[in-house]
């Protein structure tokens, strides 16, 4: 096998969740928030969490309060708990045939931990060996690379067992800093702008799960 362990986003990476449940979370809070300004539009989302991230749309374009992250918060974990992102097409293929050859899955997500294993259970049948989702704490937050340090402490691999996927450049840092693989995962991007960026930061991008399954032997 290429790798014994992948060390995998969730948003938009495993699951179609932007789309699905993050940015019509978002809506709900702008409505509630700011009903004076103009909604953003999906495209203009996605951009500005790819390039400043959610917390600068949040607090910078926005400018919410302390008070207001939190009735943003409550807004998005009222939309998590009600709805479930489907899987996209081949991740089920590709972690069936993965495990079977007794890889390593391990999560590193800004989603939390409930959702994480939720959907894992039921869309895959099994729970990631480790998930580090936004509960974990700061310091396992990307791009930080203690999730991956740890890794390879306790399931005893080398940098070159592992890689990771992610859509957002924070999994590129944290993977390049902890010195381990990397790959983009494109399929959720159609925003040329971030496609090109993501063209010209790196050779080790897919445009679907399958090129992957074909990539990794499996």
């Amino acid at each position: 096998m290429k790798y014994k362990c992948l060390v995998l986003d969730h948003d938009d990476t495993v699951v179609d969740s932007s789309r699905t449940i993050h940015y019509p979370a978002f809506l709900d809070t702008l409505r509630q928030l700011r009903p004076d300004q103009k909604p953003l539009s999906f495209d203009e989302f996605n951009h500005h969490c790819f390039v400043y991230g959610f917390h600068h749309l949040c607090e910078v374009r926005y400018g919410f309060d302390k008070a207001e992250m939190m009735i943003e918060y409550e807004i998005w974990k009222r939309h998590t708990k009600c709805k479930q992102a489907p899987p996209f097409d081949g991740w089920y293929t590709l972690l069936q045939r993965f495990k079977a050859q007794e890889g390593i899955i391990i999560v590193v997500s800004y989603s939390e931990s409930t959702e994480i294993r939720r959907d894992y259970l039921d869309h895959f049948g099994f729970e990631p060996d480790r998930i580090y989702g936004y509960d974990a704490g700061p310091e396992n937050i990307k791009p930080h690379i203690k999730p991956i340090l740890n890794v390879i402490h306790d399931f005893h691999l080398d940098h070159k067992d592992i890689c990771v996927i992610d859509d957002m450049p924070v999994g590129q840092t944290m993977a390049e800093n902890a010195n381990v693989d990397f790959i983009w995962a494109k399929w959720s991007h159609t925003d040329e702008r971030l496609l090109e960026h993501i063209k010209k930061t790196s050779q080790h991008a897919c445009s679907d799960v399958h090129q992957l399954i074909e990539l990794f032997g499996l």
